[in-house]
């Protein structure tokens, strides 16, 4: 059921992400191409965040190490997974994250400005340092219907 008092709670499936290079480089596309994920926000305040890049290659069956070691690393490096609380703050959502595949996001808040557009929502980054760039990050998400 869909608080009407709060548009973010649902489940979303992710359509684009790109980032915007501020110093007048190159746009990129974050997670390769096509990536998957699913945004979800409960009524009690709750977040779970799962993004998984495009293109990513599934584990050698009975590899060894080094190679499953290599495999593994780009297994984590390709998937992007956190959860905890979230608050709305004006044009702003915060999320409080409470745990995270990348650890140093524990006990940080996370501010992504929200526009909504039909049924989407646009959440947009503030300007970051991103591999020694000034960058915002742009993620397009869908909303999905109870049971689809």
């Amino acid at each position: 059921m869909i608080d009407n008092g709060n548009k973010l709670v649902g489940t979303w499936k992710l359509v684009s992400a790109s980032t915007q290079d501020l110093s007048g480089g190159q746009d990129k596309a974050p997670y390769g191409l096509n990536p998957a994920g699913f945004l979800t926000y409960t009524e009690d305040g709750r977040v779970a965040a799962l993004i998984s890049y495009g293109g990513r290659k599934p584990l050698s069956i009975g590899a060894k190490p080094p190679a499953l070691l290599e495999e593994q690393a780009e297994a984590f490096k390709t998937f992007l997974a956190y959860g905890g609380r979230y608050r709305l703050s004006g044009d702003n959502v915060i999320h409080f994250v409470e745990v995270s595949s990348i650890q140093n996001w524990v006990n940080k808040e996370l501010v992504r400005s929200v526009k909504f557009q039909d049924d989407r929502i646009i959440l947009v980054t503030p300007p970051t340092m991103m591999n020694g760039k000034l960058q915002t990050c742009e993620l397009i998400w869908q909303r999905l219907e109870a049971g689809s």
